[in-house]
Order: C-alpha cells, then structure tokens, then sequence
C-alpha cells in the first residue's frame, strides 16, 4: 500500500481531518501513514488520534510517528504539509502588533500584505528543505502543500526543487457552498468554472443545468440579503461581476480600497475583523488543550469527511477513479493574461496519470489586472526567498496593495527593517 507522511502532524484537528478522509476509502485504509512534527507533545496527542481515527472508520493503516523528517519521509507516495513556520507565538504575533505601530492594520495576514511577505520568508526555507530531503528520499513523491502563503510556496517550490507539487485550499468549494446556500440552490445542482490565483480566483462560470445563476447572486445584493460577513466580496461584486472565491475578511487586505486610516467608517461599514487571526490562534490553542484532553481521555471520536482535496487526490491516483480539483500550480500556458511560471489556481484532472492541470485561456482583462497586482507582490518575495536580497522584500512591501495606499515609502523600509529584526532566526540572513 501508499505511504503518506504528514508533516507538520501536531496540527491535530487538520491531520484528524484529512486521515479520516483518506481511512474512509476502502482502497486506502490500510495505508502505511507516517506522522512527522517538531513538537514531541502535539506529535504524540496526534498518533493517538490517528489510531483512534482508524479504529472509529474500521481501517487498518500503519501508523507511525516521529520527530525525524527524513525518517518520515522515506520512500513515501505522498506528503501532506501542514506546518506554521514561527507559530503564533512570536512570529505571528510580530507580523501583527509591528505594523501596528506604523497605523497598519491587518486581519490574516498570512496571505498577501506585509504578515503575508513575512510569513512567506520565514516558511519557503523550510519547504525547500523538506523538498530537497525528498528528492533524495522520495524523488517520485506527490506534494499536497496546504501552507499560506500558498501562491508564494507553491511558485518557490517550483522554481527551486523538482518535486511534483501542489497547493491545495478549500476556498472554491467554501464559497461555491455559501453562494449555493445565499441563493437557495442545493450545491450538487450546481456547476461552475473558477480560474485565477489563490484567494483572488473568480467563478467564470456558475450555473445550473445552463442556467446563469449570476443574476440570483445579484439579487441577493441588490435585495439587502448579503449576509453580514460577507459584505465585501458581495461589494466588489458589484463592481466587478464576478464573485471571489476567497472570503471577506481575507480580501479586504489584498486590496486598498476597505481597511484605511483616514477611513475608519469602512471598518464598521463592511464588518470588517481587524486581528481576525489574532483571535483564532488563542481560540484554537484553547480548543486544541481541551480537545487534547478529551481525545486522549477516550471522549467518543465522530468522523465527517471533510470538503479538503487531499484524500480524494491521493484515492484517484491509487485507483484511477477520475475526479476534478482546483489546484495551485505553476502557470505553464493555464491562463493567458498572467505570468507564465506565477503561482495560478485551475481546475484539476486527477487520475492514475497523476495531476493534469487544464488550461482557462484568457481571463476578463479587470480580473487579470486585479490579481496582478497581487502576483508582483508574490514575485518579489519568491525573488527575496530565492536570492536573499534584502532589496526585493522592500520592493514587494512596496507594491502590496494595501501596504502601499497606508505608508510612506520611508515608512515601508523602516516597517520592513523593525519586522526582519523582530523576527530574528526564524528567517535567512538577507544582505
């Protein structure tokens, strides 16, 4: 059977998730599974739940679980990242409380924006290093990377390593479920089409049995009926026709038109959770200790599968059964209107031939030009990730959206020299 390592396995409740997922099938239940972590605490509380996962579907896997990567990883079919380079504690509590004092202020920044370059800088080493430890331990590897900043990793790791990869987010099939609910269409009616970048992908289409559903989704705004933490995708909507894959409190900060200083109304306006992250790190922590206890304590384990590719990617691959994905892969003729070789989310052919992304064409030319200028932002932090040159992480703060409509250029270099100190080593040396 398939060998699959988790790396990154102390994200209980992800990795509980996605083994329930793949233990479900019956062509996968008696997978070997190899769970890799840093943290020996989190590690062990997983193994636990791995084997109580097993035992609550009737699998039969092997399971293992160790603080060695290169162990992990040997002679694996697949590998599933789910790591936080930095944690919470002190790097994503830096990303937020540093720009503060420059008047920035940020919801996730894990993405985009300046928490979204840092994050990238801390994390695109780690992956390359796990990716090159997979070239000599698993060449032939599969590579479901579920890490932000997605578009960032996945673009470096192309660039840099030789592992067959893909970034894997639950964004389209999210949304295309709230959309569905929002205009009172069951979701298995509906079909759709969505190309772009991670985050800023579009629906192209979204229709049912030929029908345009655009016209319900604009009576959904027109009547009031957007609901409350949704009100900015719903408004660029309206601006754009097309609806955004990605969710409300993360768009606001690609872009500069909601979370401003001179604006503060906008705040209120459009609901908008500044620090949203900030409050499910301390949520999450809490509810993982609490959950630790219980899962280890032998509290009854319910198993729903969750809408995360992963498992059906790996399924396909093992047994042919054809299935399609939106999947984060390198833009090699995908979509015609941005960078050959940027980071681009597409729908996914999935088989025993592996992974056969297929080509959008050209995108309405707004949508490219809007997702632009989130990919030169990307560029230039892969660029700094790749070269070490202190130089292009001032560039890429430089042309972020919302970084650019709140600071001076001054103000940018000085807010990109506090954060690179703070950070200290948990990032390369860049000169």
């Amino acid at each position: 059977m398939s060998k699959i390592t988790f790396i990154g396995a102390g994200s209980t409740v992800f990795a509980k998730n996605l083994l329930g997922d793949i233990l479900s099938f019956p062509e996968l239940a008696q997978s070997e599974i190899a769970l890799f972590d840093i943290d020996a605490e989190r590690l062990k509380t997983s193994h636990i739940v791995a084997q109580r996962v097993a035992e609550a579907v009737g699998a039969n896997p092997t399971i293992s679980a160790t603080l060695n990567r290169q162990e992990a990883l040997k002679g694996a079919d697949y590998a599933i990242s789910m790591i936080q380079v930095g944690g919470y504690k002190p790097s994503t509590v830096v990303d937020f409380e540093i720009p503060k004092k420059y008047g920035l202020r940020q919801t996730i920044a894990d993405t985009l924006g300046i928490g979204g370059i840092m994050r990238g800088l801390r994390t695109i080493p780690v992956l390359l290093e796990m990716c090159h430890d997979m070239e000599q331990l698993c060449p032939d590897v599969t590579f479901l990377q579920y890490v932000n900043p997605m578009a960032m990793n996945c673009w470096a790791i192309s660039r840099a390593s030789s592992i067959k990869t893909v970034g894997l987010c639950h964004s389209v099939q999210g949304t295309a479920e709230q959309l569905a609910h929002d205009i009172g269409i069951p979701l298995e009616e509906i079909n759709y089409v969505v190309g772009g970048i991670n985050h800023m992908a579009f629906y192209l289409k979204f229709e049912r049995n030929g029908e345009d559903l655009y016209p319900r989704i604009r009576q959904v705004l027109e009547a009031g009926r957007a609901p409350d933490w949704n009100l900015v995708r719903y408004e660029m909507f309206k601006h754009l026709g097309y609806f955004v894959t990605e969710s409300s409190e993360h768009f606001s900060e690609y872009v500069p038109w909601f979370i401003k200083r001179d604006r503060p109304e906008l705040i209120e306006q459009f609901n908008i959770p500044l620090d949203e992250y900030i409050r499910r790190c301390e949520h999450q922590i809490a509810e993982w200790e609490k959950q630790r206890k219980e899962l280890e304590g032998g509290a009854p384990l319910t198993i729903h599968r969750s809408v995360e590719y992963g498992s059906g990617i790996i399924h396909s691959m093992e047994t042919g059964t054809p299935r399609v994905v939106y999947g984060n892969v390198p833009n090699r003729g995908l979509i015609d209107n941005l960078p050959q070789g940027c980071c681009v989310e597409v729908p996914v052919l999935v088989d025993k031939n592996g992974l056969l992304p297929t080509k959008v064409g050209t995108l309405p030319p707004h949508l490219a030009a809007l997702m632009q200028t989130n990919v030169n932002v990307q560029s230039l932090t892969v660029e700094a990730a790749l070269t070490g040159k202190r130089e292009h992480i001032y560039h890429a703060a430089m042309l972020d959206p919302h970084t650019a409509a709140e600071l001076s250029l001054d103000q940018i270099v000085a807010l990109v020299d506090d954060l690179i100190e703070a950070h200290g080593d948990w990032l390369p040396k860049y000169h």
